[in-house]
């Protein structure tokens, strides 16, 4: 998957089991109708619901779930070391008096840095903190998030229940189709990294009045980082990429440019409704809407390039106070027609073929099929003594994700070709490793029947070319909350 298009992992199932979920998801559900109902709300008595042995339970069960379990922080822990050495009960009833006796401390993140996905030779730094402090964030979210959801607009995508990065992608389609055909397309140098703490305080203040959760939230901001040397460094801008809070603080902050762009979308505004935004367009003003997907964004405008341009200086200067910046070499105003890149996939709008007719098309960008071939490469080398089932079989895993986020798009001809390039691949490999000439190779691989079958202890290759391409549906503002209504009392 490209660069920040990462899925939401962290959306309830369409049916809460009873127990401890039960009771969170009917927390969480009273504490967004109430941040509904009253927009101007600020929270308080929210600590206790933090250190509650329900929320707890929950936030570890999702810090086991996660694909970095079993990376450790400063502290060399791992789940499954602390349900084998510690058992969760007691681990958990430590952490909740540590919350309550006002005891507990974040430890510094551990850095790890990592390559950038796209061969571009960049990395990026993560902070994974420890299993206690994921804990606790983990947390900190299930008792925030609904409160800050009931704020966030519609066009924010990234780090969300129940948004994909197909929805920000999908309504970029829409509206293009519809005349915003002129792009800018904003890159915010080191976004996560340079996110000034105080301004993140202000905006989370506007909702949370307890002061102990926001002393806790604040804590995890100033915890600092462990280098991969070793050295310490404190953390005076920014929220470690890792954290589980991280995504949702970050989100808090950036709705100030949701809101200040879409100000005239609000009820009454002067891009309220279909007719006052073709009015504003018969005197020559143009219309334009953001799309985010946590700090990648682009804003669609229907107009002319100087609109777009001039919303590129306004856009910078609502970052400023945030301690952001556009990044001069990489934020661009680009019309449709010339294509841009965004979450994985190029959009453009181009005549279809053997017509004169013109469509928003989405396909995959350069970037993420030079990655997953990079991947391929990797795995599919001739002398590799690699066992050939478990290359085919985590060939399958890395296919069939790619596959199925990249399935909407125009991708049938680049689904066979990366197939066809997988295939052969193989088929080098086993020649190498088994010495066999091109008959042989036919042999052993094609059936009675004339097909060809690439399998190895019971596992076949995956065919990436027999995967069915959908378009995928704009949900806009259907997209359905997360929680389910409270019980009655």
């Amino acid at each position: 998957m490209p660069k920040d298009a990462f899925s939401n992992e962290d959306a309830w199932p369409e049916v809460v089991p009873v127990g401890p979920r039960r009771r969170v998801s009917e927390m969480q559900a009273k504490l967004h109708q109430w941040a509904a109902a009253d927009p101007g709300r600020r929270f308080d008595d929210l600590f206790n619901l933090v250190h509650d042995p329900a929320t707890l339970l929950v936030a570890f069960d999702r810090v086991a779930g996660n694909r970095g379990a079993n990376t450790p922080g400063v502290d060399g822990l791992t789940v499954a070391e602390v349900e084998e050495w510690i058992g969760v009960p007691g681990f958990l009833d430590d952490l909740r008096a540590a919350l309550k006796d006002g005891s507990f401390r974040p430890l510094p993140v551990r850095e790890r840095v990592i390559p950038k996905p796209g061969g571009s030779g960049k990395v990026r730094a993560l902070g994974i903190p420890t299993i206690a402090d994921r804990v606790v964030q983990a947390a900190l979210k299930l008792v925030l998030e609904p409160i800050f959801e009931a704020d966030f607009l519609p066009v924010s995508y990234g780090f969300r229940p129940r948004r994909r990065p197909h929805d920000a992608i999908a309504e970029i389609h829409h509206f293009g189709t519809r005349g915003y055909r002129w792009v800018l397309d904003a890159d915010i140098e080191a976004a996560f990294d340079s996110v000034s703490h105080s301004a993140l305080m202000d905006r989370v203040r506007t909702r949370v009045k307890d002061k102990r959760v926001l002393a806790l939230v604040k804590a995890f901001l100033k915890a600092g980082i462990l280098t991969e040397l070793g050295v310490h460094r404190n953390a005076y801008t920014g929220t470690p990429q890792g954290g589980i809070l991280s995504p949702l603080i970050f989100n808090v902050a950036m709705s100030v440019l949701d809101e200040h762009v879409m100000d005239p979308w609000k009820s009454g505004g002067s891009m309220s409704t279909q007719g006052k935004r073709a009015y504003r367009r018969s005197k020559g003003r143009a219309t334009w809407r953001i799309i985010r997907y946590c700090d990648d964004f682009v804003i669609v405008v229907h107009g002319s390039r100087e609109d777009a341009e001039m919303l590129r200086e306004d856009v910078a200067e609502v970052l400023a106070p945030l301690g952001l910046r556009l990044s001069p070499a990489k934020t661009q105003v680009v019309h449709m027609g010339d294509g841009f890149d965004f979450l994985g996939f190029r959009i453009r709008w181009k005549r279809m073929r053997g017509t004169n007719t013109w469509y928003v098309y989405t396909f995959i960008a350069k970037r993420p099929l030079r990655s997953v071939k990079a991947k391929i490469r990797a795995l599919t080398h001739r002398t590799s003594q690699q066992d050939f089932a478990s290359v085919l079989k985590r060939l399958a895993q890395i296919m069939r994700g790619w596959a199925n986020y990249f399935k909407h798009a125009v991708a049938k001809w680049t689904f066979s070709k990366l197939d066809t390039f997988t295939w052969w691949r193989l088929a080098h490999m086993l020649r190498a490793r088994h010495g066999w000439n091109w008959g042989q190779l036919r042999r052993h691989l094609k059936t009675g029947t004339g097909r060809w079958v690439i399998a190895a202890g019971g596992v076949e290759y995956f065919r990436l070319q027999g995967v069915t391409v959908s378009r995928y549906a704009y949900r806009g503002t259907k997209i359905p909350s997360p929680w389910p209504p409270a019980n009655p009392a």
